[in-house]
């Protein structure tokens, strides 16, 4: 499951830090999150570390993006691959 930020983003810029995948990025309105890179932070923290720290509590599974943990595994290791 990717994650996604809705329209009640307040843009307070403090998800974005937060993203080991750096899948968060500032959309023409408001922060947004890059479904192919979202990991939901599945290898690096037991939790999605933007939710954590969303004051507004508007980072909700994006239901267009359901994946199991175990595709979110393997969308981890290829990530990591690309990073040099």
């Amino acid at each position: 499951m990717a994650l996604m930020i809705t329209d009640e983003c307040i843009n307070c810029d403090v998800c974005e830090p937060e993203c080991p995948n750096e899948a968060i990025f500032l959309g023409p309105e408001i922060y947004e999150i890059n479904p192919d890179k979202c990991t939901e932070c599945v290898g690096h923290f037991d939790e999605p570390q933007c939710v954590q720290v969303c004051p507004v509590a508007c980072i909700p599974v994006n239901p267009q993006r359901l994946e199991g943990r175990d595709a979110l595994m393997a969308k981890f290791r290829l990530l990591q691959q690309q990073t040099p």
